[in-house]
């Protein structure tokens, strides 16, 4: 981090502080802005952790998440807007645009606070007045655990900080399978293992506490949605608004589907089309070398991970961004078509 001496003489003392995240958080989203609330109260801070919109209950079991504050509520909106302009710090985490928070983005801006930056997707901005940024990071929660230990408050770790953060790494890591998995985060898990973090029980509660109605989604986008373009070793799915409704999708129904598409033998890039009330949002997904941030940035305002990008498209519709995509694909052939097996 810059100027790390002085972010530590800054929380040296107890501070007001709040903790957001970006739009619809994942596990890492949760998990580091959890963990860091939990460190944080150990020395000694008042803590608020605001997402901008609500998440999936698949992580909602997270140590804290009784604490956390849903900012689209409309009943408690004002108080929230009052936090957000009253407080010391506000720490920015897994997200490094402010259009990642939407609605709440304006009030974090015109908040007084200190603004520190924790992120490891490309592209920043420059809003921050700390920033601890790293897009070699696997997740944000190993910056969130390297900055404590930076710190010298490693012995502030416990297992409800510990579960939290492990929970960014595996799902971040696609169960450490992803080449974002280092070494520097085994040893990192190893360490959280060590302060008695149960790993078999956090893979449960995030990858097999799925609802009955969400599997009969699972199984009809796979049987009847998934289209395959062999010819640029690319497959995709599309989701319409009729849809999700006929499956009662909740928040996070549609999340990782597209990751099956990568199953598929010879398959280099999977994408997700979902069709959302305000926009058509895309997920891309892809293996080795193809970086789909770059594709996702070029064509449809968006970017990420090399490997793992999201994207949305205003105005076009879902039938316009699906001729969208195809249409790019010819440009990227041979790409697509060199990556190894």
């Amino acid at each position: 981090m810059q100027n790390l001496d002085a972010f530590r003489t800054l929380i040296s003392t107890p501070k007001n502080i709040v903790i957001t995240t970006h739009y619809k958080p994942d596990a890492d989203a949760l998990g580091s802005s959890l963990g860091l609330a939990g460190y944080l109260k150990k020395k000694g801070h008042k803590v608020t952790v605001i997402t901008p919109s609500d998440y999936p209950k698949f992580i909602a079991w997270m140590p804290g998440n009784e604490e956390v504050i849903n900012y689209e509520d409309y009943r408690t909106q004002k108080k929230t807007q009052q936090i957000i302009a009253s407080c010391d710090i506000i720490f920015c985490l897994d997200f490094s645009v402010m259009d990642r928070i939407e609605a709440m983005a304006q009030y974090v801006l015109a908040s007084k606070a200190i603004k520190v930056m924790i992120d490891h997707h490309t592209f920043p901005e420059s809003f921050a007045d700390f920033v601890y940024h790293d897009t070699h990071a696997a997740a944000t929660a190993q910056l969130i655990f390297q900055l404590i230990v930076l710190l010298g408050d490693k012995d502030l770790l416990d297992e409800a900080i510990g579960e939290c953060l492990y929970a960014g790494l595996m799902t971040d890591t696609g169960s450490f399978r992803h080449p974002c998995t280092t070494p520097e985060v085994h040893r990192i898990v190893a360490d959280i293992m060590e302060l008695g973090v149960n790993t078999n029980l956090v893979h449960r509660r995030v990858y097999d506490c799925t609802s009955f109605e969400r599997l009969r989604f699972l199984g009809y986008i796979l049987g009847q949605k998934m289209v395959v373009l062999p010819e640029y070793r690319v497959a995709y799915f599309v989701i319409t608004a009729e849809e999700q409704k006929r499956f009662h999708s909740q928040t996070g129904d549609t999340e990782g589907i597209v990751n099956y598409g990568l199953q598929i033998d010879g398959i280099v890039m999977s994408v997700i089309i979902v069709e959302r009330p305000d926009a058509v949002k895309m997920s891309f997904r892809s293996v080795e070398e193809f970086p789909v941030n770059r594709l996702a940035s070029a064509h449809f305002n968006g970017g990420g991970h090399k490997n793992a990008s999201g994207a949305k498209t205003v105005g076009l519709g879902l039938q316009g961004t699906i001729d969208k995509l195809l249409s790019i694909l010819p440009s990227y052939k041979e790409e697509l078509l060199a990556v190894p097996n």
